[in-house]
């Protein structure tokens, strides 16, 4: 009988899913069927940063959550393929999502592992004593002082991928007397990462004191934050990566002289965050079946980054079109293409970024500037053609939340909550670095070439020809709001055969722009207070459980909601003007799933079908035309994403011996035809309006949307232990560009030309493989101490040749295909991570 209910379960989730997926086979085909107008397009793509949550669910007690979130991490998987903005993290029982983009970035808290290690995680649509939650989950970190396991630990780990080296201590007391006490702390660094060019150099720190008022009252401050330098690495087109031998190439560093006349490598985009948060909670137990929990918070600190920026100047990026042997091939210019090859191939200063060019430029470049800094004198000296600039955005958050919990009797449990927060970023650049030369001057270069009137020109009206030096801030200047308040509540209920649970939420979102300065293209738009963009929303969220037998369970989750747009994606323009989308709306999720639950003592097993829409979305990029030869804006309206998919883990124990295997097949698809509109960044010129993108059925690019993963390990009687994993990646797509898929992108084209095919089709990438290996030691010494050595070696067969994914650039060139072609990125061949730990 359970080998027939359970045939019958597998049998209806493959026809639900065969069904779901059915109509989503096909690439939107009307788009070859289009009038054929003429446009054409130069895009390029901007870079954007993208956080996959995966690892945040490797604690959770579900046994696919935990072997995917742990195996598959390495190719960019996503669960579902949602982004992490669909996933809510609680850190103390605060939100740790961003209010700006909703994303959850871990870095913020990376390198705290002794905090973070065993986080209350539950995926997909579900209960929650502490949030109302997200189609992707939730996962909840503990801050308390007196729930840190007591006593000392101290380790060292050596590996050799973002960071080379890691040394942390932690210490929790546990109860003395009336008062609990923990601290941790971590270092990591690295001259030079798996990626040649890239560096590290981070901390991260812990404190947390809680205090016992009587036996039912406690009250606990803690406080954490990661500081981190780091130099970043950038994926190229594949002709870079064979022009130099390697597929982890970095344009984004070179040789730099120094004073001592010693080359130092330098890379040109470091970030630099450091993000602190500090967080009081009160812990009321009111009677035996009740509580209340409330935090009050405040975030602040800084996220930079920094990029080249130039003027009256050749591009200086190596991989820079113009510069690869590519670009004279296509002219037919063979000689200087062959010479371009051999100067990539033997010579840094061509293949990388050429710094010493750069200062020379700039020690050359002597220059007059009138009426500088807006009081009429002349000022000479050497106007820097190269500069380092750094985008700052500094963050102030402070907010409030509040739990009730309730066991009404002994089938109902009652959670309600209420949060609140008040952000601001302050947005502005700064110079980082003239690199040689004595002065910037603050006008927009575009601007200049392009209007008559030397004000349009001017980033800061105020100050006409604002020099600027090391330190200084120019070019834009901005504050962002962003305000929320949110209340939920849930019911839970439980019986013999059926537990279910209800949930309701509420919340109201505002956000608006306030500018600091005021730049000659949007004098009225610039400067001051924009108007509010509010939002109401809600969500419901319901699932039961039917209990087979006590090891046999069935279960179901439904989720609607609407959640207001991220005001990262709202502006057309921020660092400009104050202008947001016309027609912004909502987003509206609705979500469900549907599982088949083993559990036994030495057997445990979920099979789950998925249905996910998320509608209305907002995608947003600013980036550099050819065409018009400025920064334009793109935006998507109307974006909707459809993910529908099947989840298999298994977890078996036989013996000393444990298998694990776990698979996913999905697809995760663009679900609309968008509405596009491109406009001028530096005008109010509108270059096209409503303009049709054909991305109905296309992928969602970057991931793998088939997954599969079978492991052994081994635990041995003598306190050690080793497994090994094979996980295997496939239906991975690059990224498609919108603007390739419209009317417009197949102007000069018959319908029978054989590059219609080219232009439309998205790329598939092939599939790929791991084997990872892992093990580890334990050592009882006296007094209770132990010390554990632990090793992962993962990709242990050096497979490099896999793309875990990449983009199509948004520059685009209708009459000449592949002048822009994809970038791509590879996973890491053999890396290892070993660990040495003391306890006491």
């Amino acid at each position: 009988m359970k080998l027939r209910n359970l045939a019958i379960f597998i049998l209806s989730f493959c026809a639900f899913t065969n069904y779901a997926q059915s109509d989503s086979t096909n690439q939107d085909s009307s788009i070859i069927n289009m009038p054929l107008i003429s446009s054409g397009a130069d895009l390029i793509q901007s870079e954007g940063q993208s956080q996959n949550i995966s690892g945040l669910l490797q604690s959770s007690r579900d046994v696919y959550a935990s072997i995917a979130g742990f195996n598959f991490s390495a190719a960019r998987f996503r669960l579902r393929g949602y982004s992490s903005e669909n996933t809510n993290i609680l850190i103390g029982g605060i939100p740790g999502n961003d209010p700006e983009s909703g994303w959850a970035i871990w870095s913020y808290w990376g390198g705290l592992n002794d905090v973070t290690r065993y986080p209350e995680a539950k995926m997909g649509i579900a209960s929650s004593h502490t949030t109302f939650g997200g189609i992707g989950g939730y996962s909840s970190i503990s801050l308390r002082a007196s729930e840190k396991r007591k006593g000392h630990r101290a380790s060292y780990a050596a590996t050799n991928r973002s960071y080379t080296n890691r040394a942390m201590y932690s210490y929790n007391s546990g109860w003395k007397g009336d008062w609990a006490f923990s601290v941790s702390a971590s270092s990591r660094w690295a001259n030079e990462g798996y990626v040649e060019g890239t560096s590290y150099s981070g901390g991260s720190y812990f404190a947390a004191v809680e205090r016992r008022i009587n036996e039912n009252h406690t009250i606990n401050l803690a406080g954490f934050g990661a500081p981190a330098v780091q130099g970043r690495r950038g994926i190229a087109q594949q002709e870079a990566l064979d022009l130099t031998g390697s597929n982890y190439y970095n344009p984004y560093w070179g040789y730099q002289t120094t004073s001592e006349g010693d080359s130092i490598k330098r890379n040109a985009r470091m970030r630099d965050n450091h993000k602190p948060y500090v967080v009081l909670t009160d812990y009321l137990q009111i009677d035996k079946k009740s509580k209340l929990t409330t935090s009050v918070y405040a975030v602040f600190g800084r996220t930079s980054s920094t990029n080249l920026n130039w003027y009256d100047a050749a591009d200086p990026r190596p991989d820079y079109y113009k510069n690869l042997p590519s670009y004279f091939t296509n002219r037919a210019e063979f000689d200087e293409a062959n010479a371009a090859a051999s100067a990539w191939q033997n010579n840094t200063n061509t293949s990388q970024l050429n710094w010493d060019q750069m200062y020379f430029a700039n020690s050359k470049n002597l220059h007059a500037v009138e009426n500088a800094n807006g009081e009429g004198n002349i000022v000479s000296g050497n106007r820097s053609k190269y500069i380092v600039e750094e985008y700052r955005v500094d963050p102030r958050r402070f907010g409030i939340n509040s739990v009730y919990n309730n066991q009404l009797n002994e089938k109902i449990y009652l959670t309600a909550g209420i949060n609140a927060h008040t952000y601001t970023s302050h947005n502005y650049r700064l110079m980082a670095d003239l690199l040689g030369g004595d002065f910037w001057v603050d006008v927009d270069q575009f601007a200049e070439r392009d209007f008559a009137n030397d004000s349009v020109a001017q980033n800061d009206l105020s100050t006409t020809n604002k020099l600027i030096r090391p330190g200084d801030k120019f070019g834009y200047d901005y504050n962002i709001h962003n305000n929320k308040a949110e209340i939920f509540g849930q019911v839970d209920f439980k019986s013999k055969k059926v537990d279910a649970y209800a949930g309701l939420t509420s919340s109201y979102t505002s956000f608006w722009r306030t500018g600091n300065v005021q730049n000659g293209r949007f004098p009225e738009e610039s400067i001051g207070e924009s108007e509010k963009n509010n939002f109401f929303n809600y969500g419901i969220k319901a699932g039961a459980v039917y209990k087979i037998t006590g090891r046999h369970l069935v279960t179901g989750n439904l989720t609607y909601s609407t959640r207001a747009p991220f005001s990262r994606n709202a502006f057309i323009s921020p660092r400009t003007r104050d202008q947001v989308i016309d027609s912004l709306e909502s987003t509206k999720i609705l979500s469900g799933d549907l599982s088949y639950v083993v559990r036994y003592p030495k057997l445990k097993m979920r099979l789950t079908g998925y249905y996910t829409q998320i509608d209305d979305q907002v995608w947003a990029r600013s980036f550099y035309h050819d065409e018009f030869r400025t920064f334009v804006n793109y935006m998507m309206t109307d974006v909707d994403q459809l993910f529908t998919g099947i989840e298999l883990g298994v977890e078996k124990t036989l013996g000393a011996f444990v298998i694990q295997a776990a698979g996913t097949h999905s697809m995760s698809l663009y679900n609309s035809r968008p509405n596009a509109t491109i406009t001028r960044d530096n005008s109010e010129e509108i270059v096209a309006e409503n303009r049709t993108i054909y991305f109905k059925n296309y992928r969602i690019g970057g991931m793998p949307q088939t997954a599969g993963s079978i492991g052994f390990k081994y635990n041995a009687r003598k306190y050690w232990y080793a497994g090994t994993n094979f996980n295997y990646f496939a239906n991975i797509y690059l990224d498609p560009n919108p603007d390739r898929r419209t009317e417009e992108a197949l102007a000069n084209f018959i319908d029978t030309d054989p590059q219609i095919k080219e232009i439309i089709d998205q790329e598939k990438l092939e599939n790929g493989y791991a084997l990872n290996l892992y093990g580890g030691k334990s050592w009882k010494l006296k007094n209770n101490s132990f010390v554990r050595l632990n090793l992962n070696v993962n990709n242990i067969l050096n497979n490099r040749s896999f793309k875990t994914g990449g983009f199509e650039q948004l520059r685009y060139d209708a009459t000449q295909i592949d002048r822009f072609p994809p970038k791509y990125g590879y996973m890491y061949g053999l890396t290892y991570f070993a660990s040495v730990s003391y306890l006491f």
